[in-house]
């Protein structure tokens, strides 16, 4: 299954210079990296990125993140993977930007279908 990670442009640069990183300043200062279900993304967009451009849309294959990978409860009482260790590059499948348009992150076609 895919998960999802959103990262602002420095971030993704970053872990591309770098080949890992601990995520964003929430993902350090909250001990795990947070990723969110393909349901979940746009919320996840909408609630702690709104109105910022420049973002990248990174997914991971939970089986390859396991056993680190935890699915806790959080927002809404809903379970979300959360990675307790550094992302690495070769953890990322695929990442895209993530383009705000008219104020909405425009997440790709079908992203839910081609989470399974």
């Amino acid at each position: 299954m895919l998960i999802f990670k959103i990262f602002r442009t420095d971030e993704w640069q970053t872990l591309r210079k770098e080949g890992r990183t601990t995520g964003a300043p929430i993902d350090v200062a909250d001990g795990y990296i947070h990723f969110s279900t393909a349901t979940q993304a746009a919320e996840t967009a909408a609630k702690h990125f709104a109105g910022q451009d420049g973002l990248f849309l990174i997914a991971a294959e939970t089986e390859a993140l396991e056993p680190e990978l935890e699915w806790e409860v959080s927002r809404g009482d809903a379970l979300f993977p959360h990675l307790y260790r550094e992302l690495a590059l070769t953890d990322v499948v695929w990442a895209q930007p993530l383009p705000l348009v008219e104020g909405v992150h425009q997440f790709p076609a079908g992203l839910e279908e081609a989470a399974v």
